[in-house]
């Protein structure tokens, strides 16, 4: 089974930077949002491969994060897989981070997840992140 490591990334506003997927119809879930991460090469540790592709889709070197979750999926995505959910804080906003692949990025609060079409189950993988009590901007009373 693949795996999949990806990241809640909270800019230092405490708000979620996610992008948008290219349109093209041949890449799985085009034009939906999504988190940043993906797939762990060989000899990879979830973690190395998370260090590496926000490095390469943000040009962010994390230091520190924290594990979520981890999701068996068997539903909802393209193929069976196991995500590894992460979630980090960075000290630039989202206007300051130059992404290097997907059409767009931008940044959102708790309240605006529903205006969106996320990809694959990172609809249900926030709203256990929010039922948790973990969103930054909840936590600190905002």
């Amino acid at each position: 089974m693949k795996e999949i490591s990806q990241v809640l990334l909270f800019d230092c506003n405490s708000r979620l930077v996610v992008y948008l997927r290219d349109a093209n119809p041949a890449i799985p879930f085009p034009n939906h949002w999504d988190l940043f991460g993906g797939h762990l090469e060989a000899g990879e540790t979830p973690e190395q491969a998370l260090v590496r592709e926000v490095r390469e889709e943000v040009g962010v070197q994390l230091k520190r994060w924290n594990l979520f979750r981890v999701y068996h999926c068997t539903r909802g995505d393209v193929y069976p897989n196991i995500k590894h959910i992460y979630w980090a804080h960075i000290d630039q906003s989202s206007a300051q981070l130059t992404l290097n692949e997907g059409q767009r990025l931008m940044s959102l609060g708790a309240d605006e997840l529903d205006r969106l079409k996320f990809a694959n189950i990172l609809r249900e993988i926030l709203g256990d992140f929010l039922e948790d009590g973990l969103w930054p901007e909840r936590r600190s009373g905002s």
